[in-house]
């Protein structure tokens, strides 16, 4: 087992989300066997939060535990990354809340979403042990949109969807015949049929 190597700017980050580290995640581990892992057995320096959910990833290998721990990470702050979908920094600052628990939410409402986007968007550095580069195959299926990072395209539809109280099954669709490159008009498009019935679903998707 080896600790891969930290790049020094990098030493005192966690690899998957570049908060402090405190803790060394092992993989594969003891508590979830890997039959047929593509890398060696190797340590990553992990904050609290994420080594907790790593330890409870069922994955083949590193990259794919990352995934996982951007989802976890996604479903503990998915509140506070809707943040960001939902205002824009400029409307928070002239949101005018007054008093109680609504001016400490204008106070730092932009700050927590922008430490949650952060964190599901970092990419880790690449996995080097003894200066040689770990060969894998494995390929990560991020998605980039609207300048976050999600795990999945699938991570980014359920959040868009959360966030917007769009139906996931119509936006789905609405995806499929726009195409995932635009994305962004996709969930304009669906967020005009809030609330809409099954029939006016249909006829705007004809009209797509």
């Amino acid at each position: 087992m080896t600790i891969i190597d930290i790049p020094f700017l990098k030493r005192h980050h966690c690899w998957f989300c570049g908060e402090p580290n405190q803790y060394l995640f092992t993989f594969p581990h003891k508590k979830y066997f890997v039959f047929h892992c593509p890398h060696p057995k190797l340590q990553v320096p992990t904050c609290k939060e994420c080594h907790q959910i790593a330890l409870k990833a069922k994955a083949d290998s590193i990259w794919a535990v990352n995934t996982q721990v951007k989802q976890g990470l996604m479903g503990l702050y998915k509140k506070d990354l809707a943040i960001g979908l939902n205002w824009t920094q400029e409307e928070l600052a002239n949101s005018q809340f007054e008093g109680g628990s609504f001016e400490g939410f204008q106070r730092s409402a932009w700050f927590i979403y922008g430490v949650a986007k952060q964190r599901m968007s970092y990419q880790g550095w690449p996995i080097f042990i003894d200066g040689l580069e770990v060969d894998v195959t494995y390929t990560k299926p991020c998605f980039a949109v609207d300048g976050a990072i999600y795990p999945s395209i699938d991570d980014a539809v359920q959040h868009y969807c959360y966030s917007f109280d769009l139906n996931i099954e119509f936006f789905r669709q609405v995806l499929n015949k726009v195409g995932e490159l635009r994305f962004m008009h996709a969930v304009r498009y669906a967020r005009l049929f809030v609330g809409s019935t099954p029939n006016e679903q249909a006829v705007a998707l004809k009209e797509l």
